[in-house]
């Protein structure tokens, strides 16, 4: 008798086959020099947002920087001098612009769509994928979706940037607003309910608990970072830190991967001082858009969070000024801050921005110096954002040198230890017991599913999943049959 699963997967094989798509390996996705040359050739031909199935092998931190035909590198960072941050430690960012769709969520919507669609857990034929969000992930999902052939549905609060809204509908999915704005995720929560009580035809890829988003950083993004690592390390240097703000807590897994590198690496937890959830148990709105709050996701390893971080949404909205305005960058010039250094700074979008200031408070408290490097993921850049800068234009004026003068004085150069807290046993446990409101009470996860979280043995098994997961790629791709 031929089971509903089989069924699904056949569909899946069969439509995969007409779309003519091979699925990449995330063994694949860490290192591109696995992929092969006919793929390597058709894209030379494809541009980096093109929706070309081949595209999916451009899931990776090491794509040229190129937006047509560009191949493979060895990744893309910048290292931000000492003239800019005011402290002595190595802070490098990992840059995420150069992934389809010029954010890093594609590989978390891979990660949590992919191991369903090869298990005939997903049809795409028959089922919508649903991506709740607060933006960049829905983006990723629909991208995904539309490079593998099915629909898409996308739920983000109403409040984030137009930019997203208008590339969400050209990319075909439907589109659902929710009240509110980033910290908002409640709300979005309360959609997958109706979804799932009113569109049996859809399946719901909750980034805040789907652990293929968490495996997915862990494999490829906690790797990238470890590659370059290696690339700018100088002797006696140590890899002392990485600082996420956490959002889904889907990035701050690569956090998990490098401890295996270095134990006594401090991981950094990062949100907006505007809603204190860890720091404070707090909420309240803020304008630090992709770190959605107000309650602890279930794939946040809280055992692996060494430091608490709050970050001012001013903060970074007046940076996104400075790093953006010609008057901001003439005043980092001034300032003594490389050539190289300011043009690169589009390259951060506003939660990137959020990541550095986090990064410069984490190294003054923990003291560290020029042989200790701080590793921090540059999401995206603010070519997602520019609505952004239209409206501050608008509300506040022209940008001026006096202001950008003020800007470096207050938001750079008077960086500080505030807002922060080193985790003692006592703390992790505390964001540990704050799952339960919203996962137990809330949304209906068992108990003993929560505690089975606190043990520390669960985590490095789930991150093992993934050689499984390649395992069913390679298998469905012989399904599909069809030659690179």
């Amino acid at each position: 008798m031929t089971t509903t699963t089989e069924i699904d997967l056949s569909n899946a094989a069969d439509r995969c086959r007409q779309r003519g798509v091979i699925l990449p390996t995330f063994a694949q996705m860490r290192d591109p020099a696995r992929i092969p040359q006919p793929i390597r050739d058709r894209l030379k031909n494809t541009g980096l947002w093109d929706v070309d199935p081949v595209n999916l092998f451009r899931i990776t931190w090491k794509n040229e920087p190129t937006p047509e035909g560009g191949l493979y590198n060895t990744g893309n960072w910048i290292e931000f001098p000492p003239s800019l941050t005011g402290t002595d430690a190595r802070i490098v960012g990992l840059v995420g612009k150069w992934f389809p769709t010029g954010a890093h969520k594609v590989g978390a919507g891979y990660g949590c769509l992919v191991p369903r669609l090869v298990s005939g857990a997903f049809d795409p034929t028959t089922q919508k994928a649903v991506w709740p969000s607060t933006g960049n992930y829905c983006r990723g999902g629909a991208f995904d979706c539309a490079l593998l052939g099915c629909d898409a549905v996308a739920i983000l609060p109403e409040g984030m940037s137009r930019e997203r809204f208008e590339w969400l509908k050209q990319i075909g999915a439907e589109v659902i607003a929710t009240p509110g704005c980033e910290s908002n995720v409640r709300e979005i929560y309360d959609k997958c309910w109706e979804i799932r009580r009113t569109r049996p035809d859809c399946t719901i890829f909750n980034q805040f608990e789907e652990f293929g988003n968490a495996c997915w950083h862990y494999s490829v993004t906690g790797a990238a970072f470890e590659d370059v690592f290696n690339q700018i390390r100088r002797d006696n240097d140590t890899l002392a830190g990485f600082v996420s703000a956490t959002g889904s807590a889907g990035t701050i897994a690569a956090g998990d991967y490098l401890r295996t590198l270095n134990p006594s690496i401090a991981v950094a937890a990062v949100e907006a001082l505007q809603c204190p959830t860890m720091l404070l148990n707090g909420y309240g709105d803020h304008r630090i858009e992709g770190i959605g709050d107000k309650h602890i996701p279930w794939i946040h390893n809280v055992r692996n969070t060494d430091v608490v971080i709050a970050v001012d949404d001013e903060q970074c909205i007046s940076l996104m000024r400075l790093f953006n305005e010609d008057a901001g960058a003439q005043a980092l010039r001034d300032a003594g801050v490389p050539d190289e250094t300011v043009a690169s700074l589009p390259l951060l979008g506003i939660s990137s921005i959020c990541n550095l200031v986090a990064a410069i408070k984490h190294a003054k408290l923990l003291g560290f110096g020029a042989n200790d490097v701080v590793m921090i993921p540059l999401t995206d850049s603010m070519e997602l954002y520019e609505s952004r800068l239209t409206e501050q234009r608008e509300q506040r004026g022209p940008y001026t040198p006096d202001r950008a003068a003020a800007h470096i004085d207050r938001y750079l150069a008077a960086i500080s230890t505030d807002h922060m807290r080193e985790q003692s046993a006592a703390d992790r446990r505390a964001l540990h017991n704050l799952k339960y409101f919203t996962w137990v009470e809330q949304q209906q996860r068992e108990l003993e599913d929560l505690e089975r979280l606190w043990d520390p043995d669960f985590w490095p098994e789930m991150f093992a999943q993934v050689d499984e997961w390649d395992r069913r790629i390679e298998a469905f791709n012989q399904r599909v049959g069809i030659k690179p």
